[in-house]
């Protein structure tokens, strides 16, 4: 071997093994002679010599054994400063075989009946444990101590709400790390038997009604919420009551966690807005969406967006035969296709670039890949943006659906699925107004083709692209202030995954024709909901972020609705699902205002609204809205 190949003698780790051996031995010696010590209460002059004797000739021996055994578990090769539960394992079992080879030696060397009292045994493999034990665990003990003492100063103080499993793995990983500088406090549980009673070392000091006074008592700097299994509503009576105290937020994201043992402090999250929504999560029937999903060719209009990203990554949990990715937006289509590709390898995926308003280009995708089932997405959804360029919502929204509805009857195409929105019901709105004609032409195209045309219609998806809430989140990152457009304002919202499972269960439910509706509980005002972000935060509303009022925007209203009065109500399997009735349609008459419609629109008309009006007489205009530009 070269020089240079030779590693150079480690004097440290060679003084610490000697080190260690010096004292097993010592060990050995001193668990010999104490517990035959301890058998006759210290009283040395009363021990047998029949007793003392082969203890003195063996030990030599015992000391030579036991230190090979050691050296067979690793007891002088692990490192101890981050010593667990295996090396324990090993350090047991090392000393429980010296035990017994102690016990057969001493019996080699016994000069009467016994070679020692029966309790030596017992009382001889106990010390050996105890002495090794302080050996290898003091250390490990000391550098905690000594991190902790350097840390007390910055320390954060922590109330862990939830004394279940969650909670005591949480607890469990901050008692035990030598690197946290957090310290808990207090323990928080309605159960009141666990009152008074202690996780860890750390009390369980009352229920949520001791939180506030907890708080204050223990100078919280941040409250955890453990209790993943707890319905919403229960989860957001807490965080109401945690918003009190000022403190920072956390909290693990569900009960899946528990299932996967993934609990510790890095699936902690901070509370989201989201979680104060108050709304269980909505449950679809899984099998029956995999049922219709599975080896078909499946085509998602707008896959990059907010919605139809999502689509596809919980399409490809359903195994397609294809999933095909349209969208006019390459990087948004990219950056899903890299995600899919990444999260599952053998999934056969198709991306392209293109847009609905395509007529040919459309026509050939359908020809060429022949999907069974469409999700369309495609859609312009800003509203304050479609009042200023209403021309081209309706080539985008109202056409685009057109196209590609056509495309797809054409093309034999199964069921037809599209996205549509709660601001489609009694319009203020361009884009509400475009969105309701879209469910009248799926409701006229369903009467004349094979294919399955239905619409899904949801309100505000938290988490999009257009949502609120990222505008609330920069604007109090700015220093605020944060803008709500009128003090009384209220929308209904859900999650992304929600919203696209409701999707996907519409298209398990679907006979053509319908419009189905999601029961999305009590509405939640706007302002509230910037008040709880303020909070969430770490700051004080109207001290720290103050909030204005910017006046209702062109088109916007202060409620929405989910169902128009004459479309009437259906139950589902799924409560939380409605359909509503299809409306008449005077299909000569809608099919002209259409054509006028599209020559508008093209001709970059400066005013549309009275001809959409004139299809869709609910939609409601304020004609002292800011004048439109010129699409």
């Amino acid at each position: 071997m070269k020089e240079k190949d030779k590693k150079p003698f480690n004097y440290q780790l060679f003084y610490r093994r000697t080190s260690l051996i010096i004292y097993d031995i010592i060990s050995v010696a001193a668990a010999s002679f104490l517990a035959i010590l301890i058998r006759y209460e210290f009283h040395i002059d009363e021990i047998p010599e029949e007793f003392l004797r082969p203890i003195q000739h063996f030990l030599p021996l015992n000391i030579v054994l036991t230190i090979a055994i050691f050296y067979f578990f690793r007891l002088y090769h692990s490192l101890w400063a981050f010593a667990g539960e295996n090396e324990l394992q090993n350090l047991v079992m090392a000393c429980f075989l010296s035990s017994v080879v102690s016990g057969i030696g001493l019996n080699f060397f016994k000069i009467s009946e016994k070679a020692a009292p029966d309790s030596y045994y017992f009382m001889y493999c106990f010390l050996l444990i105890t002495f090794i034990f302080i050996s290898r665990f003091s250390y490990r003990f000391l550098r905690s101590r000594k991190h902790r003492a350097q840390n007390k100063k910055n320390s954060i103080s922590v109330m862990i709400i939830g004394a279940g499993e969650a909670g005591n793995a949480i607890i469990k990983e901050i008692v035990t790390s030598n690197y946290s500088t957090m310290v808990i406090r207090c323990i928080i549980d309605d159960d009141r038997q666990k009152w008074g009673q202690f996780i860890q070392g750390i009390k369980v000091v009352g229920g949520r009604d001791k939180i506030i006074e907890s708080a204050d008592l223990y100078d919280i700097d941040e409250i955890f919420v453990a209790i993943p299994s707890a319905p919403r509503s229960v989860i957001r009576e807490i965080l109401e009551i945690c918003q009190e105290t000022g403190c920072k937020l956390r909290s693990l994201p569900g009960m899946y966690q528990l299932v996967n043992g993934e609990v510790n402090v890095s699936k902690l999250r901070d509370v989201e807005v989201e979680d104060l929504l108050g709304r269980d999560p909505i449950r679809v029937d899984l099998d029956s969406i995999l049922g219709y999903v599975q080896n078909k060719v499946v085509l998602v209009t707008g896959g990059g967006g907010s919605i139809g990203s999502e689509l596809c990554r919980q399409i490809a949990t359903h195994k397609p035969k294809e999933l095909i990715i349209l969208d006019i937006y390459e990087n948004n289509a990219y950056d899903i296709q890299q995600e899919l590709l990444l999260k599952h390898p053998d999934l056969k995926l198709t991306v392209l670039i293109a847009s609905v308003r395509n007529t040919n280009r459309m026509n050939w995708i359908f020809e060429h890949y022949k999907p069974n089932i469409v999700y369309h997405a495609a859609a312009h959804k800003h509203v304050p943006l479609m009042e200023a360029s209403p021309n081209e919502a309706v080539k985008n929204n109202v056409f685009g659906t057109w196209k590609t509805a056509q495309a797809a009857a054409m093309n034999n195409v199964q069921k037809f699925v599209m996205i549509s929105t709660d601001k489609a019901v009694n319009p203020t709105n361009i884009m509400g107004a475009s969105k309701r004609i879209c469910e009248m032409i799926i409701q006229t195209f369903n009467r004349h083709y094979d294919t399955e045309f239905v619409a899904v219609r949801f309100g505000n998806v938290l988490g999009s692209n257009g949502s609120v809430i990222p505008l609330f989140k920069r604007q109090i990152a700015a220093g605020g202030p944060v803008t709500v457009t009128h003090p009384d304002i209220i929308r209904y919202f859900m999650t992304i995954p929600e919203a696209v499972s409701l999707v996907l269960q519409a298209g398990a439910y679907a006979k053509g024709g319908e419009i189905f509706i999601l029961d999305m509980g009590e509405p939640v005002k706007i302002l509230d909901l910037a008040k709880n972000l303020i909070r969430l935060s770490g700051y004080k509303v109207d001290e720290d972020i103050k909030i204005e009022f910017t006046g209702l925007r062109p088109g916007e209203k202060l409620y929405e609705e989910l169902l128009m009065n004459e479309e009437g109500l259906q139950d589902t399997e799924n409560k939380l699902i409605h359909i509503g009735k299809p409306i008449e349609i005077d299909e000569r008459k809608f099919f002209k205002q259409l054509k006028e419609l599209e020559e508008a629109s093209k001709s970059e008309c400066q005013d549309v609204r009275p001809m959409i009006q004139e299809i869709v007489p609910t939609y409601h205009y304020n004609n002292n809205d800011n004048k439109v530009s010129k699409s």
